[in-house]
């Protein structure tokens, strides 16, 4: 490539296209319409809007949000408007987002207590206009199975993953917990049931304790650290599920400048989510992407493509 070319940063995740391969995740972002006068839209790939349930939920009490030394642990409890009002009231406002009109894609994330409630929420969106596919929050406890979580049982993913896909009018992306002893496993027992593409890694359970008054910092006890801390194991997890499956990984943990998008990509991810980063820069998921157009072109990468799994793992 001239030194004067531009790098084509376009990624294909599942058949969708993407300008670039650099989203917001899901929880950080809000809807997507709180960012719309902070950055603009045009310069990312999308982003994903927090998870959606078939009712509204309040989430978990205060205090629910603490920094750590190298990230945040967080415990919301899944705050959302509910998958209704989110069709009826906050899409319309989406889909008149100058970015999305230009091509910035828009991802609905599911979760529920029971496979049910996934149902519910891709049926009520199927109809919808403007979302590009699903992304489903396997980290919830299944009440009907004694709070046993989705993203920690093969058995109860591939039934959760598969039953998604015969509901749903949109690609599944399945974006799985790290808190497992084989990623590889997981990520086989989703694509094996239908998944179009892997996102991975939501956040680790996590505990912090004042000592003074021998409380924990969070009033839900535990909850899930994210941030720089958890980006070395994230890339670990990454370049193990890429290993395991075929389908299209998008890599997240940590995120926090264009090398570590880099980083990401070269383990096996086709494109990556920048969370906790956009609580200390609300810009950080389009400084990242247009820092890894400048990246490419100062490495003379044609394709930013070129990047997935070119990790040389060789040993001496």
């Amino acid at each position: 490539m001239s030194s004067k070319a531009s790098p084509d940063m376009h990624v294909s995740i599942a058949g969708i296209s993407l300008r670039n391969p650099v989203l917001a995740a899901s929880g950080t972002f809000g809807y997507g319409v709180e960012f719309e006068e902070i950055l603009s839209l045009d310069n990312i790939g999308g982003f994903v809007v927090k998870g959606l349930s078939p009712e509204p939920m309040s989430g978990n009490p205060t205090p629910r949000i603490i920094q750590t030394s190298a990230g945040m642990i967080n415990a919301i409890g899944l705050q959302n408007i509910g998958v209704r009002a989110f069709v009826r009231e906050t899409l319309p406002h989406i889909r008149a987002l100058r970015g999305v009109k230009n091509g910035t894609v828009v991802i609905a994330n599911v979760f529920g207590f029971q496979i049910g409630d996934y149902l519910t929420v891709i049926r009520a969106l199927n109809d919808a206009e403007g979302i590009a596919a699903y992304e489903l929050n396997v980290s919830c406890p299944n009440t009907q199975h004694g709070g046993m979580v989705f993203g920690l049982d093969a058995g109860l993913l591939y039934e959760l993953v598969y039953k998604c896909k015969l509901a749903s009018m949109r690609p599944i992306i399945v974006k799985l917990s790290p808190n497992v002893t084989s990623i590889g496993q997981m990520a086989r027992s989703a694509a094996d049931a239908g998944a179009d593409a892997i996102s991975l890694v939501n956040t680790f359970m996590a505990l912090s304790i004042n000592p003074e008054t021998r409380r924990p910092r969070i009033a839900n006890i535990t909850g899930g650290l994210s941030g720089p801390a958890i980006k070395p194991i994230a890339v670990r997890l990454v370049h193990e599920a890429s290993k395991a499956v075929q389908v299209p990984i998008i890599g997240m943990g940590g995120i926090a400048s264009a090398e570590d998008a880099v980083e990401f990509m070269l383990a096996g991810a086709s494109a990556v989510q920048v969370g906790t980063a956009s609580y200390t820069d609300p810009r950080a998921v389009e400084n990242i992407a247009l820092g890894l157009k400048k990246w490419c072109k100062e490495h003379t990468i044609a394709r930013v493509t070129d990047l997935v799994g070119r990790f040389d793992d060789t040993r001496g």
